[in-house]
């Protein structure tokens, strides 16, 4: 069996994914699957690999070792009779074209509307025409919650409501795949629960999602499976419940441990806050 030609039943498939930035290796062999129409969510801390895992996806870095198929096509190289070369990157283009990635921090056009974000990609990637594309980016951004916003500019829209063009303006390109980096880690707290929400109905619709996120609520919820990230390597995978709940490896314990106590924390400190605004008040 050739390298390309492995398994495709998986619609993304990892095998000892490395990768090394100069000595620092942050990736120390990656194995994982996901299947279509499955939701995963990636937990773990700062600096354990997961944003650099979607990157290698999204072929916005390249591999140092192993590989990774996207519905059974190899990503960033391919197969000529049996020899390994680099794809074109025009060929990357049309790979990248199956994939969607939603970032921490809305990456939008500034000098673009919402409808204009969310148009750009299909008319100018997949040269589509402007008429059925704003048709379809109008539904979209309706989808999200957002059709009075079309003609405002993102530096008139709250950061939740920017997030949610940027899952429009991925979901534009028709993806096979989507990707969320910390989709509301830049977001301030009232207005995580209205991008949740989109992603909610997005993985009811059967999106194929991995996300990066520490909204344990959330994955706990929604992820099919959720996998524990540590210094580069999976520690601990399995369904949200056995994971979250009755975790195995200690690391992972350490883990949810800490984040209980961040939560637990800033519960604290919103109470008292809450107690001294009451008192200005009054």
């Amino acid at each position: 069996m050739t390298p390309a030609a492995i398994e495709t039943e998986h619609l993304v498939r990892a095998i000892n994914v490395i990768k090394a930035f100069g000595s620092n290796e942050v990736l120390k062999g990656i194995d994982m699957t996901v299947d279509a129409k499955e939701v995963v969510c990636l937990l773990g801390p700062s600096g354990s690999g997961k944003t650099t895992f979607l990157r290698l996806i999204n072929q916005m870095e390249t591999l140092t070792g192993g590989r990774i198929w996207v519905a059974g096509e190899l990503i960033g190289i391919e197969d000529r009779n049996g020899k390994l070369h680099v794809r074109k990157d025009k060929d990357i283009a049309r790979q990248r074209a199956r994939i969607g990635m939603v970032f921490q921090r809305f990456n939008l056009f500034p000098h673009m509307t919402a409808l204009g974000n969310v148009m750009e990609a299909p008319i100018k990637v997949k040269r589509q025409s402007k008429d059925q594309v704003r048709k379809e980016a109008l539904e979209l951004l309706d989808m999200v919650g957002l059709a009075d916003r079309a003609n405002y500019y993102p530096a008139q829209l709250s950061g939740g409501q920017q997030q949610r063009v940027a899952i429009a303006r991925a979901l534009a390109m028709k993806p096979e795949l989507l990707l969320f980096d910390e989709p509301t880690s830049a977001l301030d707290p009232e207005l995580v629960g209205e991008v949740l929400g989109v992603m909610r109905n997005l993985a009811e619709e059967g999106t194929t999602m991995i996300v990066v996120t520490h909204e344990m609520a959330f994955a706990r919820e929604v992820a099919d499976r959720v996998i524990f990230m540590d210094q580069g390597v999976v520690v601990e995978a399995g369904p949200p419940n056995e994971v979250l709940l009755s975790p195995k490896e200690e690391r992972t314990k350490t883990f949810l441990r800490r984040v209980k106590h961040e939560v637990e924390a800033e519960k604290a400190h919103d109470e008292e806050l809450a107690k001294i605004l009451a008192e200005v008040v009054e």
